[in-house]
């Protein structure tokens, strides 16, 4: 019995090595019969959804189907193209703005800079808009050469606005006290807990925050329709268009269904051209700046928190866990191959703590002779603003939002919410300050002195070295903080950030600061993992033989352990464990939720 045991264990691992064989020679044989570049191409992009900023290292979203589009993989592809004599023009079937201003921004520029190259580009939507808005996605239309809707379809380019909820009056009928601390006025974080309306200063901001970002879309509009900025406004204001007011308007260029704009494109394109995949051709043609020097591409995404990255490898969704950023910096900072540093930030802030950690890496990298540059996505607020605060340069598109320069804390007590269930909830406790951040004791006199004190400390901090940082008088520095957010427009005019752009201007800028001329290679730190790895590490394997030498990689969470957070929570009750964050020093950015 036991030989036919081993017997038994010795064909099934034969076996499975023979399946192991099998997959890695259909994978070679799939990859040695990969079908290039066809010889006259028009390329064709879908966009459908927003565009991902980051797709994390150790993301398994590509083994279950179509890795998700990137800013990043669209304006390499149209940056590639621009070169490609075989590629001849682009078309773009848009059902919907691919993500904030400042993704809008970047895609337009890539557009812009495809074009430059004699490149034609073409948009069609079915219709901009139908029963609301599609201010986003018309002003990324506005970047092509020509720009079609189908005859029933709309133009609905009706502004920008923000709604904001506001719960203090809520709170106090369930029992909640909201004990909140900011600095400065324009730290709007809270207001949802504390006020019933806009502060005067909240309203300020937001208005003025709106107002810019109207401003940057008339702007676009007008210089991409040639038309005066005051028509684009009575055009706005006279919205939802009909699709003949729309051309008469000459907002679009014609009324065609898409199977007439696609022969079009195609025929003027030259007989013989394809249609191929933006991603398909990527993947064949390959990215830009792969020979030369190497500049280091690190990113810096989702809100940020103490210890490694999260992500959970079905759903990419991310978390900038201050040890792993910081080692991808320390890597990169190390590498004699690196020349410069490219950091892509896209965080509405987060741990005080946290921030400063990744924020000495970037310091640390400068003194070893490694450039940073800054690139901003969407936002690089508060935290977000922290981490970048110390870069050589920061790059930022117009609408991106940045800035808040300030910081919130404090609890909600429940105490009252609990006593109205019938629920006693009793505290023992040694130490004089031990419950000090009980959610069921409000803060005495005394524990409130230092709360309000720590805020103090980290202001003061925080400011001091923005102002370092940005090399300006801190008393300059703190007329533009007291947690104000600014668009990166209105942040460029007040020194907080350099110059306004994307991923080409930080690259430029890049080369710049370390003297490089001609080609350069970008290289991601850390680098992607291949799915055996993620799974090894689902699976409990740790890489690296000691803090150093292990890959600044996120730590992978299991796909299920979101339900079980869940559901830990539903039995605290969301009120009581949602505001657990807020007891730390959040550097952490109100993001308006736009429509636009």
């Amino acid at each position: 019995m036991k030989r036919f045991f081993i017997g038994s264990l010795a064909l099934v691992g034969a076996l499975s090595l023979l399946f192991v064989g099998a997959v890695v020679g259909l994978v070679i044989l799939g990859a040695s019969n990969k079908p290039g570049v066809p010889a006259e191409v028009v390329l064709e992009l879908e966009l459908s959804e927003p565009l991902e900023e980051y797709v994390p290292e150790d993301s398994l979203a590509g083994a279950f189907g179509d890795e998700k589009l990137t800013v990043r993989d669209v304006v390499d592809a149209l940056e590639k193209a621009g070169e490609d004599a075989r590629v001849k023009a682009l078309v773009v079937k848009l059902d919907g703005a691919p993500g904030s201003l400042a993704v809008v921004q970047e895609v337009r520029d890539a557009v812009k800079a495809f074009r430059a190259k004699g490149k034609k580009a073409v948009v069609y939507a079915d219709t901009f808009g139908e029963g609301g808005g599609a201010t986003g996605a018309y002003y990324l239309a506005t970047a092509f050469d020509e720009i079609y809707i189908q005859p029933s379809g709309d133009v609905s380019v009706v502004g920008a606005a923000v709604e904001t909820p506001f719960g203090r009056d809520m709170l106090a009928k369930l029992g909640v006290k909201p004990r909140m601390g900011k600095r400065y006025e324009y730290k709007a974080a809270v207001n949802s807990y504390t006020e019933q309306t806009y502060t005067e200063a909240h309203r300020e901001e937001t208005e003025r925050f709106l107002t810019s970002l109207f401003g940057q879309v008339v702007k676009g509009v007008a210089e991409g329709r040639e038309l005066s900025e005051e028509q684009v406004k009575a055009a706005i204001d006279a919205a939802p268009l009909l699709g003949k007011e729309a051309l008469e308007a000459k907002l679009v260029d014609g009324l065609l269904y898409r199977d007439e704009v696609y022969a079009k494109v195609k025929e003027e394109a030259g007989k013989g051209a394809q249609l191929l995949y933006v991603e398909k051709y990527l993947e064949r043609a390959g990215r830009p700046n792969t020979h030369g020097p190497v500049v280091a591409l690190i990113y810096g995404a989702g809100g940020i928190s103490r210890g490694r990255s999260h992500t959970n490898p079905m759903s990419g969704e991310v978390t900038m866990g201050s040890e792993t950023v910081a080692a991808a910096i320390r890597k990169a900072a190390d590498d004699e191959r690196v020349k410069a540093i490219v950091f892509r930030v896209d965080s509405p802030g987060g741990s005080y703590v946290a921030s400063d950690t990744v924020r000495r890496e970037v310091q640390r990298a400068k003194e070893k002779g490694k450039p940073v540059i800054v690139s901003m996505g969407t936002y690089a607020a508060s935290g977000g603003y922290f981490v970048s605060m110390d870069a050589d340069k920061i790059v930022a598109q117009p609408g991106t939002l940045t800035g808040s320069i300030g910081v919130y804390s404090g609890k909600l007590v429940t105490a009252d919410f609990w006593e109205k269930l019938g629920v006693n909830w009793e505290t023992l406790a040694v130490g004089k300050n031990a419950a000090m951040y009980s959610s069921d004791l409000d803060f005495t006199p005394e524990q409130l002195a230092k709360h309000e004190s720590s805020l103090d400390r980290v202001y003061e901090d925080f400011t001091a070295k923005a102002a370092a940082g940005r090399k300006m008088p801190v008393e300059k520095l703190r007329e533009v903080a007291k947690g104000r957010v600014w668009t990166g427009e209105d942040a460029k005019e007040r020194g907080l950030v350099d110059e306004l752009g994307g991923f080409g201007v930080a690259l430029k800028l890049a080369k710049e600061a370390a003297k490089l001329e001609g080609p350069v290679k970008v290289e991601m730190f850390p680098r992607k993992k291949g799915t055996a790895e993620v799974l090894a590490e689902l699976l409990g394997e740790k890489k690296g033989e000691n803090s150093e030498d292990e890959e600044a990689g996120a730590e992978v969470s299991a796909p299920w352990s979101p339900v079980l957070k869940q559901t830990q929570a539903l039995y605290q009750l969301g009120v009581k464990l949602g505001m657990v964050e807020e007891r730390r020093q959040m550097l952490s950015a109100p993001v308006p939720d736009t429509t636009w």
